[in-house]
């Protein structure tokens, strides 16, 4: 069932959630590592900025179904993962691949859409990773994360068919265009 009544996720957003995400995130990690240890509080900021993300796929989604159970798988697998505790990059990979399935559901109907946006996550991660490796900065490595995730809205919902027409656009073209050079063979034969 389609919402028309919904916006398409854009890009800008992407940029205002990675800023707000950094600044939030960053800001809340300086005031909770006095109170929590950094191996948890790092998960609840995963936690936290997942939720916030997922919430924001959900509403620029073009469809309404499963929200509510998606909503619940997310929670069910988020306990099960603060109760066995997986080392933080394994919690942080989870909650990526949430993100990637969630993106594959609700915005793209192809398998190479869904495989270009698995491309994006690797390269978001590896941004954040190099990010944290380089600068040390929470901030920064929020920001690498969620600017490259901003970059899902260029990626077609079929990219498949997406090429099938440009590939029908230029064999189009490539007709029109024998076509004209052999009216114009023609045309310079009878002269």
């Amino acid at each position: 069932m389609k919402n028309t009544n919904l916006k398409s996720a854009t890009f800008n957003e992407g940029l205002a959630i990675a800023f707000s995400t950094s600044l939030i995130g960053s800001v809340l990690y300086y005031l909770l590592s006095v109170f929590i240890g950094e191996s948890q509080l790092l998960r609840l900021l995963i936690s936290i900025a997942s939720f916030g993300y997922i919430l924001y796929l959900l509403n620029r989604g073009q469809t309404r179904l499963g929200r509510v159970s998606v909503m619940g798988l997310w929670l069910v697998i988020s306990t099960a993962l603060w109760f066995y505790s997986p080392p933080a990059v394994l919690f942080l990979l989870v909650h990526i691949s949430m993100l990637w399935v969630i993106r594959s559901l609700y915005f793209y109907s192809g398998a190479l859409s869904v495989l270009a946006d698995l491309g994006l996550n690797l390269l978001s991660i590896a941004a954040a990773f190099w990010a944290a490796g380089t600068t040390g900065s929470l901030f920064l490595s929020i920001w690498c994360f969620f600017l490259i995730q901003a970059m899902f809205v260029a990626i077609p919902k079929n990219l498949w068919s997406e090429k099938r027409q440009q590939t029908s656009v230029d064999d189009h073209f490539q007709s029109a265009y024998r076509s004209a050079q052999s009216a114009v063979v023609k045309l310079s034969n009878r002269a």
